[in-house]
């Protein structure tokens, strides 16, 4: 990567420089933070393009130009891999005025652990090369688990981790309600059962005319071979296949599997539906929405969608039909065929017939979605409002408190004690701002003393993003920089009294609101009043309350847990003599927790390496 700093002429130092091979390129403003990655086949001209009136008609592209302080380049061998790296970028650094898929986060597939002798069926975000199927994206994890609950009604598949040997003497209670067709005790032998997810995995792709047919062919050979009770298993599933079947919608007679793209846009909101065509059937749709829209046209703001959806899911199929050209559509279909696995990869924009009818079936669901979300939030965003305004009034506060923090202490007498500190603004939560404090100064359970000092490193750290602010190089914790408009503490008046002690050290008294919740009756204790303030019992100030302390109990109480549990985890094994850092990593690596090493035989504990016959039993003995 080469760099270059912004010098007395503007960029011409850096402009000069520019090679004219294809690559990436990234700007930078003045706080090094990126907000715009791009790609290009001859990166001199392309980043010199920004400069010139002609390209910044857009006022967006004015206001990013205006805000570049630096820029950065890698240069690469080919536009494709200037393409694929674009997007790694992009995913990395989620820049301000590129478009890119809303929420940084990662869509839901269901994995078909297909590696393992016995596969199971899990939900999960990351993909990883290790033999598994993935299906999906899907935008909820709920709508996983509905099409889940539907697979297992129809393919009764693992969900224990026992060891399959097909010698248990019983199997569980999934056994009885049909949800498991019990290979644990060999009532399906390991073909038998691989077979089944074979064809769980068809089912998910639209391919179910093939899987009917073997079904019924071996119900007719199950019944002439007098295995009633197989066949009527066989004919419960071929009925279960053929009625989730009949609800898909047959849409095309053209066979080819295809996507169906169409996108509606409001106001700088862009959201794209896509219909998953399989086998001439609808198999399934959702949408998608898309973020840093404004002033993009729409070939753009698609071909980007294409980009990025397409690098997360596990398939592409041979067609992908659009409602307009996308730009860069030649080297993204060599892309696609790439992932294919070097099969081709058609995207068409249908003018006429049945693929027309499709992309404006498509666009019609997109901008009904639109309007049904766009209503939703701004039923959310009033409902805020009204909240933070309730709160104004009742605490006599100045503003409204668009940033609140919350905290709380969890221990368990005394051990282990951890503070929590969550952050909402504008009325929702703002989890990158979340942060834990593992308590230092505090023996025992005192609630009193942890909260100050919980406090009191949150107001030192906003001290030195002060002094920061003022010296390069050195960032803050974004965290901290920021004062709250609202400061609860979990506990009334105790806890209200030790917040305060805090805030005066600090000389913030009175700069920061500062409230006590206690949790009986949901009393709200201030500085100078004696009395509580009790907010209406259904206003939508009370409810944000109770979220902001709830989530900062569930923060708290998770953060204890996972500390309670690292602790214990090796202070038990710290205390057997003869184990130290090495063996108890060689320990846990092997068996995975200490419940495991408790199970494990002396023979078993002595293959570790390090571990000796004497030590084993040693080991056995403490922990029993």
């Amino acid at each position: 990567m080469q760099n270059q700093s912004e010098t007395s002429g503007k960029f011409d130092t850096l402009l000069a420089n520019l090679p004219a091979k294809p690559g990436c390129y990234l700007m930078k403003d003045a706080q090094s933070q990126v907000i715009y990655v791009g790609k290009a086949i001859n990166l001199s001209n392309r980043v010199r393009s920004y400069f010139h009136n002609a390209a910044q008609q857009h006022p967006r592209t004015r206001q990013m130009v205006r805000r570049i302080a630096n820029i950065e380049w890698i240069v690469v061998g080919s536009e494709l891999e200037a393409l694929i790296l674009e997007m790694n970028l992009i995913k990395k650094y989620r820049p301000h005025y590129n478009v890119r898929l809303k929420d940084d986060k990662r869509y839901p597939y269901i994995k078909v652990h297909w590696a393992s002798a016995y596969p199971t069926v899990t939900v999960t975000r990351q993909m990883a090369q290790d033999g598994s199927r993935y299906f999906g994206p899907y935008t909820s994890v709920w709508a996983v688990h509905q099409t889940l609950d539907v697979l297992r009604r129809i393919f009764p598949y693992l969900t224990c981790d026992r060891e399959i040997t097909g010698q248990d003497e019983r199997a569980c209670l999934y056994r009885d309600i049909k949800l498991c067709c019990a290979p644990c005790i060999g009532v399906t032998n390991q073909p038998a059962y691989r077979q089944m997810i074979d064809d769980l995995c068809h089912f998910l792709d639209g391919q179910t005319e093939e899987i009917v047919s073997r079904l019924k062919l071996e119900m007719d050979q199950a019944a002439e071979n007098w295995q009633f009770e197989r066949a009527a298993t066989l004919r419960d599933q071929i009925r279960a296949i053929e009625n989730v079947v009949e609800k898909q919608k047959v849409v095309s007679s053209d066979y080819v599997d295809s996507d169906v793209l169409a996108m509606a846009r409001s106001n700088g909101d862009a959201c794209v539906q896509v219909f998953f065509i399989r086998g001439g059937k609808l198999i399934g749709r959702d949408y998608f929405l898309l973020e840093g829209a404004e002033d993009t046209p729409d070939a753009q703001v698609l071909g980007e969608f294409v980009k990025q959806f397409y690098d997360q899911a596990p398939v592409v199929p041979s067609q992908v039909l659009l409602p307009n050209d996308v730009e860069e559509v030649q080297i993204i279909r060599q892309w696609l065929s790439q992932k294919r696995g070097g099969q081709k990869v058609e995207m068409i924009v249908p003018r006429q017939g049945q693929p027309q009818e499709l992309i404006q079936m498509a666009a019609e669901n997109a901008a009904d979605t639109l309007r049904s979300l766009k209503a939703q939030w701004e039923a959310d965003t009033h409902r805020q409002e009204q909240s933070l305004a309730e709160l104004k009034e009742a605490l006599t506060l100045r503003q409204p408190p668009t940033r609140i923090e919350c905290y709380d202490i969890s221990n368990t007498q005394g051990t282990a004690a951890v503070g929590s500190m969550v952050v909402f603004e504008q009325g929702v939560p703002s989890k990158q701002h979340y942060r834990r404090f593992n308590i230092r100064t505090v023996n025992g359970p005192d609630d009193f003393a942890s909260m100050e000092e919980v406090l009191t490193r949150r107001f030192n750290r906003w001290k030195v993003s002060q002094d920061t602010n003022e010296t390069p190089g050195k960032k803050p914790d974004p965290a901290f920089g920021r004062l709250p408009d609202l400061l609860l503490v979990d506990g009334g008046k105790g806890q209200l009294g030790r917040a305060v002690m805090v805030l005066e050290k600090f000389d913030l008294a009175g700069t920061v609101p500062v409230a006590g919740l206690a949790k009986e009756n949901e009393e709200l204790f201030i500085p100078g009043r004696p009395d509580p303030i009790i907010l209406p019992r259904h206003s939508q100030g009370l409810y944000l309350v109770q979220r902001v302390r709830d989530e900062a109990h569930r923060f708290a109480i998770t953060s204890h847990r996972n500390l309670r549990a690292k602790t214990g985890l090796a202070s038990r094994l710290d205390a057997i003599p003869g184990i130290g850092p090495v063996k108890r990593k060689a320990l846990l690596e092997k068996f995975g927790s200490v419940r495991n090493i408790q199970e494990a035989s002396p023979e078993q504990l002595a293959a570790v390496p390090g571990i000796t016959a004497t030590l084993a039993e040693s080991i056995k003995t403490y922990l029993e």
